[in-house]
């Protein structure tokens, strides 16, 4: 079967990562879910043990990823993994929290780059999930906001020469706010959700980025997705 391309989503079964794999396998492309569990509609799925470290993730990742591509590579590598907890530095939580925030968004941004470096095509996309919150300090969720600050040193230092990264290639980061998700609306169901960014905005944004390199933003662009009155505007910070 000939396909439009091929990515690789990493955290294909969470919301986020379903509506990718459904809008791009749409468009007719081959898609690549990475996940801790299957994702049926998929057209192959990498699973993880979440019981390893992050250098036995990397040893895992890479053999699974080899075989599943054989000698094909891909046009971008996505990662939208990652989750939330909150916490200051006097909450019970607070080291167990930043724990978990680094596993769930540092650890699977790296991994992703380092996927990137070995199968993304010359030319490809990288795109990194951070988010606006953590331009500034998060008093009130410091293991959330330090795990997504990392993610956005991570998008500039992959922009600059010498990064290990394909030629040509383009890594940015999306900064968004609130994604509008089934579980944010059942925790948050008086919020304003006309300020929550769609998640079929966001899948049409990578689409148009994957698939056009004149589309994209400039290399290590952190871009924030404001939503206001149900529109969404990108603002690079």
């Amino acid at each position: 079967m000939s396909f439009s391309g091929r990515i690789l989503i990493y955290g294909g079964r969470g919301a986020l990562g379903s509506n990718l794999v459904q809008h791009f396998k749409s468009k007719n492309y081959w898609v690549g879910s990475i996940d801790l569990v299957e994702n049926p509609e998929a057209n192959a799925n990498i699973v993880l043990n979440a019981a390893n470290d992050l250098v036995g993730q990397e040893s895992e990742l890479l053999n699974k990823v080899q075989s599943v591509l054989s000698d094909q590579k891909v046009d971008a590598v996505i990662c939208v993994a990652g989750g939330w907890a909150g916490g200051n530095s006097s909450s019970k939580d607070f080291v167990k929290n930043t724990d978990l925030m680094v596993k769930q968004s540092v650890y699977s941004s790296v991994l992703a780059a380092k996927i990137a470096s070995s199968f993304l095509n010359e030319g490809g996309l990288l795109t990194l999930t951070g988010a606006k919150s953590a331009l500034d300090g998060t008093p009130g969720m410091i293991g959330y906001g330090l795990a997504k600050a990392s993610v956005h040193h991570l998008t500039k230092s992959l922009s600059e020469k010498d990064s290990g990264l394909p030629n040509k290639s383009t890594v940015v980061s999306i900064l968004p706010v609130t994604l509008d998700t089934e579980m944010n609306r059942k925790w948050m169901p008086k919020a304003d959700h006309t300020t929550w960014t769609p998640l079929s905005f966001v899948a049409d944004l990578l689409m148009k980025w994957t698939s056009n390199e004149q589309d994209r933003p400039k290399n290590g662009s952190l871009v924030q997705l404001i939503t206001k009155d149900s529109q969404t505007e990108l603002v690079i910070a």
